[in-house]
């Protein structure tokens, strides 16, 4: 995964060559991803569903992160960022199924790990129950909280959230669980950038 090549860019999203993953993130590159929302509407309540990142992940395990995301390769498209929706949670939908929220920029830097993403960002309004979701072992878990609540939390106006949703246990079955969550419980993504999501989503409902 590491020798994955992906294209970078300038501060100016021009484009200039291909680097491997390991030295996008080792010397911060801008590269592109993919970011895909979940969110669904229950008796009049909207839901964000979050994925749960397995404990062996090398990056940021055990938090709470973006339904499905990830990398876009040298040799792909935006379109082809759909992939990750059924790497990762097993949903099998189409590309005119997402509303597209734009590319946002962001940087995060962690040590040695500097990530600096042109993040294309969709929203996608789902129908799908827990039972849906089948998971990589990349993803431990998927729960959900309400979208009011998640928004509040991000623009400080509430300390925690209560989520609800499952993980896979060692032999793998779904044990469903409940709690409250803090932004400690999350990838920690720019405060910035979780706000404009949360507006573009807002835009969007």
């Amino acid at each position: 995964m590491e020798n994955e090549q992906l294209k970078i860019f300038d501060d100016y999203r021009n484009s200039i060559g291909v680097a491997t993953r390991e030295e996008v993130h080792r010397l911060g590159y801008w590269h592109e991803t993919f970011h895909c929302w979940f969110i669904s509407k229950e008796k009049g309540t909207n839901y964000l569903y979050l994925q749960l990142r397995s404990n062996t992940k090398k990056d940021y395990p055990n938090l709470l992160d973006i339904t499905a995301a990830g990398h876009l390769l040298a040799n792909e498209t935006v379109q082809d960022g759909m992939r990750e929706i059924q790497e990762e949670v097993g949903i099998d939908i189409s590309f005119q199924d997402l509303i597209p929220l734009g590319i946002i920029d962001y940087c995060l830097i962690n040590a040695d790990f500097i990530d600096k993403e042109f993040a294309n960002v969709f929203l996608y309004k789902s129908e799908k129950s827990f039972h849906d979701f089948t998971l990589q072992e990349e993803v431990s878990g998927i729960v959900k909280a309400e979208f009011n609540h998640f928004a509040e939390l991000w623009f400080g106006e509430r300390e925690t959230i209560k989520i609800r949703g499952f993980e896979i246990n060692k032999d793998g079955t779904k044990i469903f669980f409940e709690e409250s969550v803090g932004r400690d419980k999350f990838v920690p993504h720019q405060i910035k950038f979780y706000k404009t999501v949360i507006e573009k989503i807002k835009e969007n409902l």
